[in-house]
């Protein structure tokens, strides 16, 4: 039986991918590395040290990670001051999940400084969740079920009674690998490759009562 729901952040509570790709090339631009929007692609959902450390790679270049890091988060807060917006249907997906008496999770591999910044800026309290991982809570980042394991383990629930909200391909083979069950969005990836999810919508807007009530 359904008791918990673990929300991955970006691209499902708010869409904030273009933004720090674009503070990312603006960071390598200052390296002197002409970085592209594709090159960050394959790293979605891997959180920022693969996000940032594999486009450094793939351009050959040697980075000093947290530097890096810091820089692009401040030119991510600058750039999204009053342009982000929650996600078609989050908030009130989130409500449903309040309403029916579940335990909600945040597990995203962000750095908390992003996550900070997001939901400031779509108007979530961090309260609205019983618990929240970011990606300096755990070693191995997705694709690896770490992240799910301990957010199902902080809400006193075992994985298999947990629902676990995602939109990227890694996100959703960490779920899975975790033992929850997987409900997946098409804002990042298309339906052909999220096709390990249990479920499949275009929005959260779209979802049936089916997917919260097992």
């Amino acid at each position: 039986m359904i008791k918990g729901v673990l929300f991955d952040m970006d691209g499902v509570l708010v869409d904030s991918e273009a933004f720090i790709a674009k503070a990312a090339i603006m960071m390598f631009e200052e390296l002197g590395v002409h970085a592209k929007p594709e090159d960050f692609h394959p790293f979605v959902g891997m959180g920022e040290n693969k996000y940032i450390g594999g486009v450094a790679e793939k351009y050959g270049i040697t980075v000093d990670l947290p530097a890096v890091k810091a820089r692009t988060y401040e030119v991510f807060g600058e750039i999204v001051r009053n342009n982000l917006y929650a996600l078609p249907g989050a908030l009130e997906f989130i409500s449903r999940c309040s309403n029916k008496g579940l335990k909600m999770a945040l597990a995203t591999s962000a750095d908390s400084v992003k996550m900070f910044v997001n939901l400031t800026e779509i108007g979530l309290p961090p309260e609205t969740f019983h618990s929240i991982i970011t990606g300096e809570d755990v070693t191995n980042k997705k694709p690896f079920p770490d992240i799910y394991l301990r957010a199902s383990e902080n809400l006193g629930l075992k994985p298999e009674e947990c629902l676990v909200v995602e939109d990227a391909v890694s996100g959703i083979r960490s779920g899975k690998s975790a033992g929850c069950r997987c409900l997946a969005v098409t804002t990042s990836f298309s339906v052909d490759e999220l096709h390990e999810a249990d479920w499949i919508y275009s929005s959260l807007l779209e979802v049936p009562d089916e997917v919260l009530e097992w």
